[in-house]
């Protein structure tokens, strides 16, 4: 049974989204480093509050395991002679490993009989190891922003006040800074400041409690919303929050207490987004709702301390909620004595991004290329598509968004139907931002939808065309996110359009602000949204290598896409799927470099490339015509019949014919056959039990 050691850095308030992430390295870098000193150990448990980041690793050995060293010599052979004398390789091996010549060792290894050293290195006592295990952990923990203090080297999220050290009972001594470990914790600021000492982690947990620190955020976590439902309910409606304003107020306080307060029933005339998005974000409350989803004149308000007169810290909150909702209610009210058509107007002192101008020229562009969407899917839709356009953007000119830009979309929604824009408008304006989080709800409207289609191509299409491309590690843009978007809206909606033809047509309307070239520009974004597809489409459980290989023959149109993986999927179990994968991989290996020529069928030699010639005539006619009419299936099944042709046809026939005419016409062949396999799928990535 090991001792138990226990850490607490304790600091002024750290940023509550700092917090988690922290908790979690410590986490790692203790488990990293035990392993590293060889000290073996039982749980590891890691816990923060705004004020103190804690450690505690049960069962943690007295002692370091002993390690064994192990150095090869030069070969046996060359180390003794026939006598078992040993020679100066041997000997001088053995100085060097400072061992007498008597404890060398063999060793078999993949070269041969080696003569080794081994030395056995005993373990230190752990105490001697923990100093330096707790300064690499403290000084290692990353953090999104660090600070220095002082005149300190020190970098941390927020100044270090005190340090506790313990291994059992022990004060693991060390020192970071000015500041010297020793057994002493810190109670909560307010309720309880004085410090006091721990003897074990039992007692740490206990004194803790006592002075109004809870250090576990799941316990934090449980008393929020037990406390929240109580008070909740005294005015009948249920908290609302969201998993990351959870969070937020967890590692907001040391020890939850929560009270209720009310604003004046006039403000819920304003859009409930307005409303929530004030409280939520600006102040973290927690808005109260009824049975029926309605908000109620009521908000939860989780504090650091204990009130002693609840009734006052009930009314300060309520006067900056008031004041909050009455600058919004202004901004709501001076927004609509502007109109919407003026509102576009003023995106023009809007920069979008210094490479490629203003919101309204951004505006404009996206509107003709959703003009060019609506077109192929619905031109019924056309008018109600380039008013959305049109006004899509309008509201980044307002008082509201420029104060609460959460609410960017929501409030051209909201004063387009005031404004009294048609339903169908006013709910497309909002539907253009979806999806506003990877996986998110998709636009309801087609109308929307090709909003949101066209602004995020501009917008992608934009920033690759100025070569402002996302790395492995950064996504400034969220290009990837807006990627997704447009994938699974015309998934979802099962639009005919192509990217194609969208990349093309939203490059010829950035033209003038491009610096690389279209053809460049094009390959690159093409390739973005390939990876983008086949790494959702992989995660959804679709077979690795035939995502790979239907997406190597193009995307252009996503759902054909996606039929095309189903059908490969399907035809796997085919008898003849895996022999016809491999007589592909033999003819794309052939034809590597190979361009292709005509094919003249009275240079044919043989009866086999005869046949082969005829039954691809034949059957490139089925399949072209299963391929238009998206029959992949079938269109699978008639490649399938050209098995017989294409095995009989490299049993037979000398592809690389010393003449040139004949070898090239065979070439040409095998091109033709590739060319129709291609319009499906690129077979030779598929994984076949050969190459498996």
């Amino acid at each position: 049974m090991g001792k138990e050691m226990l850490l607490e850095i304790g600091t002024e308030e750290i940023p509550a989204a700092f917090i988690p992430k922290a908790i979690s390295d410590i986490k790692e870098l203790a488990a990293k480093n035990l392993a590293d000193c060889r000290l073996p150990h039982g749980d590891i448990k890691a816990f923060g509050t705004p004020r103190r980041l804690c450690l505690y690793i049960a069962d943690l050995a007295d002692k370091q395991e002993d390690q064994v060293i192990e150095k090869i010599g030069p070969a046996k052979a060359a180390a003794f002679d026939q006598y078992g004398a040993p020679s100066k390789a041997a000997i001088g091996f053995a100085r060097a490993q400072a061992i007498d010549v008597s404890d060398l060792e063999s060793k078999s290894t993949e070269k041969g009989e080696y003569i080794c050293a081994r030395k056995r290195i005993s373990g230190q006592d752990t105490i001697k190891l923990l100093p330096d295990f707790c300064l690499r952990l403290i000084t290692s923990i990353p953090f999104r922003k660090s600070m220095r203090w002082a005149n300190f080297e020190l970098r941390f999220a927020r100044p270090i006040h005190w340090i506790l050290a313990l291994f059992d009972d022990e004060v693991i001594p060390f020192q970071i800074e000015n500041i010297v470990s020793g057994s002493q914790s810190r109670g909560h600021r307010f309720m309880s400041p004085d410090s006091f000492d721990v003897k074990n982690f039992q007692d740490y947990l206990k004194k803790t409690a006592d002075a109004f620190v809870n250090i576990d955020p799941e316990e934090r976590r449980r008393m929020i919303i037990d406390q929240a439902n109580d008070a909740a309910k005294v005015v009948g409606g249920k908290p609302y929050y969201t998993d990351d304003l959870l969070e937020t107020v967890v590692f907001l306080v040391e020890y939850p207490s929560v009270v209720c307060g009310s604003f004046d029933n006039d403000f819920l005339r304003l859009p409930k987004e307005v409303l929530m998005t004030t409280m939520i974000s600006h102040q973290k409350y927690f808005p109260i709702l009824d049975e029926n989803d309605t908000l109620i004149p009521y908000f939860i308000v989780v504090n650091n301390t204990i009130a002693r007169n609840p009734s006052i810290v009930t009314k300060g909150n309520e006067k900056v909620i008031r004041a909050r909702l009455s600058d919004a209610q202004f901004f709501f009210e001076e927004d609509q004595k502007v109109s919407l058509d003026q509102r576009v107007e003023g995106l023009r002192k809007v920069v979008f991004h210094s490479l490629l101008g203003t919101s309204y020229e951004k505006v404009m562009r996206f509107r003709e290329l959703a003009a060019f969407i609506v077109e192929k899917v619905d031109p019924a839709l056309k008018d109600a598509v380039d008013r959305t356009a049109f006004l899509a953007k309008a509201d980044l000119d307002t008082q509201m968004v420029c104060e609460f830009t959460e609410l960017q979309g929501v409030m051209g929604r909201e004063y387009a139907a005031l404004a009294g824009e048609p339903p169908i408008v006013s709910q497309a304006i909002f539907d253009h931002y979806l999806p506003l989080v990877a996986g998110g709800d998709l636009p309801q409207t087609n109308e929307g939808a090709i909003v949101s289609i066209a602004d995020k191509m501009d917008t992608i299409v934009g920033f690759f065309g100025v070569n402002l491309i996302p790395t492995g590690t950064t996504d400034p843009y969220a290009l990837r996110r807006q990627a997704l978007g447009i994938i699974n809206i015309i998934l979802q909606k099962n639009f005919p359009v192509s990217l194609d033809e969208l990349v093309d047509k939203s490059l010829s309307l950035l033209a003038d602000k491009l610096r690389r070239s279209a053809e460049e520009t094009k390959a690159s974004v093409i390739e973005f949204f390939r990876g983008r597809l086949a790494n959702q489409l992989i995660s959804q459980g679709h077979s690795h290598d035939v995502v790979e290989a239907v997406i190597a023959s193009g995307i252009g149109n996503l759902s054909d896409t996606i039929r095309k993986i189903e059908a490969m999927e399907s035809f796997k179990s085919h008898p003849d799927f895996e022999p016809l994968t491999i007589a592909f991989k033999r003819v794309v290996n052939i034809l590597k470099g190979f361009t292709g020529m005509e094919v003249k069928e009275d240079l044919f030699e043989s009866d086999e490339e005869k046949n082969l010639h005829a039954s691809y005539k034949q059957i490139s006619e089925d399949v072209k015509r299963l391929l238009e009419h998206s029959n992949y299936v079938a269109a699978l099944a008639s490649l399938a019949l050209l098995r017989g042709p294409v095995d009989a046809f490299f049993e037979g026939v000398l592809v690389m014919a010393q003449d040139e005419r004949i070898r090239l016409n065979r070439l040409s062949l095998l091109n033709r056959l590739a060319d129709l396999f291609y319009r499906i799928a690129d077979f030779s990535k598929i994984t076949t039990i050969s190459n498996s």
